[in-house]
């Protein structure tokens, strides 16, 4: 059974934000997956990584072991996903980590995934059915207005419920309409592929 974020939310909740890095289409290739702790909007406390391939399938899994491994896992209160898909159409199916991890799990999007064109795209890579199955997985997506902005961000959450979702978003969203967890780990992940690529 997961672990619950309810109604109360305080102000120091530990977010893992996750975000991936640049990558190139060949075959096998890898690519980064950062992530970053927050506690709340304003201190980072720690940064993980790990690689995973690109278009494949693993992601579900090596984002759920690389957060177990990590030495603040126990801190951790929620993980906050840059959307569901990484290195390209490596999807994560965010009710499998919720369940691997025990941590509710927010996918965030800036805009609004359009879903047909998802679906029409997966049809051009490795286990198809498979990814759709796991996008279709993330939920229901709802918007959520941050502090910072007008424009709303996207949401799929799994083991939290809407109202504490958007005051997590809200709470950690202190410089930009952007959560600080998923920001910086995207700053991150952009430096540090340039080194690996």
């Amino acid at each position: 059974m997961s672990r619950r974020v309810f109604r109360v939310v305080k102000p120091e909740i530990r977010v893992l934000g996750v975000d991936d890095s640049p990558f190139v289409f060949r075959s096998k290739a890898q690519t980064l997956v950062v992530g970053v702790v927050f506690r709340g909007g304003y201190w980072l406390e720690g940064a993980m990584s790990t690689q995973i391939t690109v278009d494949g399938a693993d992601a579900t899994p090596k984002i759920s072991s690389m957060i177990k491994a990590s030495p603040h896992y126990k801190q951790l209160r929620v993980v906050m996903l840059n959307g569901v898909t990484f290195g390209g159409f490596n999807v994560v199916d965010i009710k499998a980590l919720n369940a691997e991890t025990n941590l509710p799990v927010l996918a965030v999007t800036d805009r609004k995934p359009d879903l047909a064109k998802v679906q029409s795209a997966l049809r051009n890579v490795p286990d198809s059915e498979e990814k759709w199955r796991a996008v279709l997985n993330a939920g229901e997506i709802f918007p959520v207005v941050t502090r910072a902005g007008k424009r709303p961000l996207y949401v799929e959450a799994v083991g939290v419920d809407r109202d504490a979702a958007a005051e997590i978003l809200r709470l950690t969203s202190t410089r930009s309409r952007i959560p600080e967890p998923l920001r910086v780990a995207h700053l991150v992940a952009s430096g540090i592929s340039l080194y690996i690529a």
